[in-house]
């Protein structure tokens, strides 16, 4: 039977892969001897580098220590097709590992059992589902890409207790602590990309990159700016880092401007003349964005919560009273409580003298 330590501690391997891995799945891997001598770990390094399972090989090999008929623990069915690299179901079977315990079968079309096909076809016995929920919990963006064919969305909100995010002369900076914006700065760098609106670029002028806590690197920045308002001094260009700009009314001079800056200009408009909301995370979708993380003001939050595009909600919560002011999201107003958006807590954390409430919209998850 498995070990629920040493999936344990191949789950703690792939959370070390959260800033790393993307657009790959987080992955780690355990190998424990027949003696239950730990041989070697390690975890997804960044994309195009080697995968847990050869990392894990690898440390072992460098110990001096012998796999043959070693278990593999590996949080994410081995892969079994040429991607950015070769097939690790095939370096496991040449390293001559005897048993293979993996928490679930990898989402990906291109992979879907047949790394556990193969590795099986080689002798090898194979056990499936042990940790099954803490892996795909912990790539819930990448099974949302691959099975749902858009990203997890998540949306960040920072507000007084009676849910104001901004004065009504439009002070915002800072309603939280200290310790919740480094927080939220940990929020931003897991994630693929930043969504924002053109109403944020213009009031606050944001870079929206990750500052408080260290990244192998920037998420991207999405900019939702259907007139192409985007200054071309904006902060948001940050060098090295990619920014995609979705907008619904043509104008060539700018949108060509825009692009001398760096940025990639998609032209997505709905029936209103707005940017089709539903239709850009389909295109995030195939731009390998698993996790994106909404840090928006209120209008352009009402219309994705309205789009019923939000899969989960990261809030702030200062313990004070602010007053009338801005608030979180406006969409509605609802006739009904019927009509209400059905969340359930996944988390609630004290973070500095606040309250970070994790809250995910009731059966999103189901995928």
């Amino acid at each position: 039977m498995h070990h629920e330590r040493d999936l344990a501690d191949a789950l703690a391997q792939a959370t070390l892969a959260i800033p790393l891995s993307k657009p790959n799945p987080r992955v780690g891997c355990i190998l424990r001897g027949p003696d239950d001598a730990l041989l070697g770990q390690g975890h997804t390094q960044r994309t195009g580098g080697p995968h847990a399972e050869i990392i894990a090989l690898r440390d072992a090999a460098s110990r001096g220590h012998s796999v043959k008929g070693a278990t593999a623990y590996v949080t994410l069915e081995p892969c079994s097709h040429h991607g950015r690299t070769p097939p690790c179901c095939d370096a496991l079977i040449a390293a001559g590992i005897g048993k293979v315990v993996v928490s679930i079968q990898d989402p990906n079309p291109l992979v879907a059992g047949q790394g556990i096909a193969r590795l099986r076809a080689a002798g090898i016995e194979v056990e499936v589902g042990p940790g099954a929920a803490e892996s795909r919990e912990l790539n819930i963006g990448f099974f949302s890409r691959m099975i749902r064919k858009t990203p997890w969305v998540r949306m960040k909100m920072a507000s007084s207790l009676d849910g104001t995010t901004a004065l009504a002369n439009g002070q915002s900076q800072w309603i939280t602590s200290p310790e919740a914006r480094a927080d939220g700065h940990a929020w931003r760098a897991r994630a693929c990309a930043v969504l924002t609106g053109i109403g944020t670029v213009l009031q606050d002028n944001p870079r929206l990159d990750v500052r408080e806590v260290k990244t192998p690197r920037q998420p991207h920045i999405v900019v939702v700016d259907s007139r192409l308002q985007t200054p071309l001094d904006a902060h948001l260009f940050i060098p090295g880092r990619a920014c995609i700009i979705y907008a619904a009314v043509q104008n060539d001079a700018k949108k060509a401007a825009l692009e001398a800056r760096g940025a990639t200009v998609v032209m997505l408009p709905d029936a209103h003349g707005k940017v089709d909301l539903a239709a850009m995370m389909k295109d995030l979708g195939t731009r390998e964005i698993n996790e994106l993380h909404v840090e928006a003001g209120s209008k352009l939050n009402g219309s994705l919560i309205r789009a019923g595009l939000i899969d989960e909600f990261l809030i702030y919560l200062a313990p004070k009273l602010l007053g009338p002011g801005q608030g979180m999201a406006s969409f509605g107003p609802l006739q009904s409580l019927s009509e209400a958006i059905e969340l359930q807590f996944k988390s609630t954390d004290r973070v500095g003298v606040d309250l970070r409430v994790v809250a995910r919209a009731a059966g999103r998850d189901q995928f």
